[in-house]
């Protein structure tokens, strides 16, 4: 029973990182990224479709994105989602073809980044926690059903344990892309 705790503990704290990890894919450095524009939603014949579903993605310079669409009906509806998005370049078509050539980020720009950054992480940090609690409340229910005071203490410096584990993994995530941020 106190070892499905501490496995339910450890599945949700490692969605809270993968979830972090996905927004930070997200989040523009200084070079492109496929990441950036990868999950955009598209409105594509009445549903909102990411844009990975609709075509290919690359980056063949550093500072471009290039989208090649699978279908030519989608493309009025591509450059629509990437002008909305806000990523700071305008979409330039040929034929089926989509560039983005992201201009270089300004200093300013570089430090609302960081503080995003930072929030961002600080909700996966609450996260974590909220896990913890929730199964620290689960454990020490066991302690009215029969369990010794000894394993619900042992299952409960476990899930400390794990708590310190993934909030120290989300820290150094955060702090690689920081320094991606500010080194470009």
């Amino acid at each position: 029973m106190i070892e499905e705790y501490l496995q339910e503990a450890e599945k949700r704290m490692k969605g809270a990182v993968l979830k972090l990890k996905e927004e930070y894919a997200g989040i523009r450095t200084g070079r492109a990224s496929v990441g950036l524009v990868e999950n955009i939603k598209v409105e594509y014949y009445g549903s909102e479709i990411p844009l990975k579903q609709l075509a290919t993605i690359s980056t063949p310079e550093p500072s471009q994105i290039m989208i090649q669409t699978w279908d030519k009906g989608a493309v009025k509806s591509i450059e629509k989602a990437l002008i909305e998005a806000n990523l700071g370049a305008n979409p330039q078509t040929e034929g089926s073809t989509i560039r983005l050539n992201l201009p270089p980020m300004t200093e300013e720009r570089r430090r609302e980044v960081v503080k995003l950054l930072h929030k961002l992480a600080e909700e996966g940090r609450i996260a974590v926690r909220n896990v913890r609690r929730d199964e620290k409340e689960n454990i020490e229910k066991l302690k009215k059903e029969g369990f010794s005071e000894d394993d619900v203490k042992k299952a409960l410096e476990k899930l400390q344990k794990l708590t310190d584990k993934y909030t120290e993994e989300i820290n150094k995530l955060t702090e690689a892309k920081e320094k991606e941020i500010l080194s470009l």
